[in-house]
C-alpha cells in the first residue's frame, strides 16, 4: 500500500523554465532503525548551450523519456549528487554510454554492489564544460556530501535531500504527517530533515557560508527531490528552510 500520492505523470518531461526540466518517478522505501518511510522521486533536466543533456538524480529509464529527451538534445551528462541518489544511473550508462556519470564524495563506494562505473568524482568545482552556465555548490558534512546545482540562466537551484517539503494532502497514511512534521519535512514549513542536519553539526560554519553563497544568486526557483518545489518566492523560501542554520 502507498501512502503517497505520485506527481503524476511520471517519466515525463514537465518544463520547468527554459532549458530546464523534471521528471517525476516513482515511490521509493527508504530504510530507518524503526523500519521504511516512502519517498517520492524526481529528476532535473538541464540542457547546456551545446545541447548537451545534463541528468541531476536519474529516475528509471524508460524508452517513452528515452524518445522524450531525443527530442530535446543528447545524454552527456549524468549526476549522482548525493550518497543516496545513485540507484538508477547505471541503466542510463548502459544506454548513454559515452555521458559522463560524475559522483558526488562518498557515491562510489555506497553504491559499489549496484554500479561502478562512474567516471569522475565531483568536489569544488563544476567541469569547465559547464562554464558560465552550472554553478556547483557542495555541502559537506560527516555522513555525506551534496552537490547542488545552479542553472545561471534560468536562476533555478537544485537540490537533493537538503530541503524536503511533503504536502499534507499527498500523504493518504495517518501515521506519516507527524511524523513528517517532527521531521521537519512537512509542507509548507519544508526544511532539511532534523536527522540530516545532525549530521552536519561539526560542518556548520562552512554549510553557512556555502547557503549564503546559494542566496547570493537570487534564485527565482529552487527544485528538490522530494515534494512540492518552490516555483514562487524562492529566495525567500529558501531563507526560510535554512533559518536553523542561518
Amino acid at each position: 500500500m502507498t501512502c503517497l500520492i505520485p506527481y503524476e505523470p511520471l517519466n515525463a518531461l514537465k518544463p520547468i523554465a527554459e532549458n530546464v526540466w523534471i521528471v517525476d518517478g516513482p515511490e521509493i522505501a527508504m530504510g530507518y532503525v524503526v523500519g521504511t518511510l516512502p519517498f517520492t522521486t524526481r529528476m532535473t533536466v538541464i540542457r547546456l548551450a551545446d545541447g548537451a543533456l545534463l541528468l541531476h538524480s536519474p529516475t528509471p529509464l524508460s524508452e517513452d523519456l528515452v524518445e522524450a529527451l531525443a527530442a530535446l538534445g543528447e545524454v552527456r551528462i549524468l549526476v549522482a549528487p548525493n550518497r543516496l541518489h545513485f540507484w538508477w544511473i547505471g541503466e542510463w550508462k548502459a544506454r548513454f554510454p559515452n555521458a559522463i556519470a560524475y559522483a558526488a564524495p562518498g557515491v562510489r563506494e555506497a553504491a559499489k554492489d549496484r554500479f561502478s562505473g562512474f567516471d569522475a568524482e565531483l568536489c569544488d568545482e563544476a567541469p569547465a564544460a559547464w562554464a558560465g552556465e552550472v554553478e556547483l555548490f557542495p555541502l559537506v558534512g560527516s555522513y555525506m556530501t551534496e552537490l547542488e546545482l545552479f542553472h545561471v540562466p534560468s536562476k533555478t537551484l537544485v537540490l537533493t535531500d537538503m530541503i524536503e517539503n511533503f504536502e499534507r494532502d499527498r500523504v493518504t497514511c495517518r501515521h506519516m504527517p507527524p511524523l513528517l512534521k517532527i521531521g521537519g519535512v512537512l509542507d509548507p514549513n519544508g526544511s532539511t530533515p532534523r536527522d540530516v542536519r545532525l549530521t552536519f553539526l561539526g560542518h556548520k560554519k562552512k554549510l553557512r557560508q556555502t547557503v549564503k553563497e546559494m542566496l547570493e544568486r537570487k534564485p527565482e526557483r529552487v527544485l528538490i527531490a522530494h515534494g512540492r518545489c518552490y516555483l514562487a518566492n524562492a529566495e525567500a523560501e529558501l531563507r526560510r528552510a535554512f533559518r536553523w542554520l542561518l
